[in-house]
């Protein structure tokens, strides 16, 4: 699973995801990508999931580029627990994502191959998504 080496603060807090992504929101590396449509907080396990799945369809054909990483730790408190005495354990991580973010990047593979991979990548995440390609956003749309 992907997470960070080291990071400053053991954990943080849950922050706001407010606006559109003005970083990260077009195809550089590969020639297809996968955007998404809504924001929310995507985990290691999502990430892992859909790279498999993509990987796999493609048959190891093609560079896959993961253009997000779980940077934030996720804490939770443990059940059945009466409230105060601080903050939970870190649980997991996550990643930031909010609308227009390009997740994934595939390049090598024609477009149809690409565009049932990224529908399958997906259907492994719990938000809308919509794939591009890199002419798509050369063009202006």
């Amino acid at each position: 699973m992907l997470s960070p080496k080291r990071v400053k603060f053991r954990k943080v807090q849950r922050g706001r995801m407010s606006g559109d992504a003005t970083r990260g929101n077009t195809v550089i590396f590969g020639e297809y990508g996968l955007v998404a449509m809504d924001r929310m907080w995507i985990t290691n396990r999502q990430i892992e999931a859909a790279r498999v799945a993509m990987n796999r369809h493609v048959k190891r054909g093609g560079k896959l580029w993961i253009r997000i990483f779980p940077d934030k730790p996720f804490s939770k408190k443990p059940a059945e627990t009466r409230m105060g005495k601080g903050k939970g354990a870190p649980e997991s991580w996550v990643a930031v994502v909010k609308p227009g973010t390009v997740m994934f990047e595939l390049g090598g593979i024609d477009r149809n191959l690409a565009e049932e991979a990224m529908v399958l990548a997906g259907s492994k995440l719990p938000i809308r998504t919509r794939f591009v390609a890199r002419s798509d956003f050369e063009l202006g749309l």
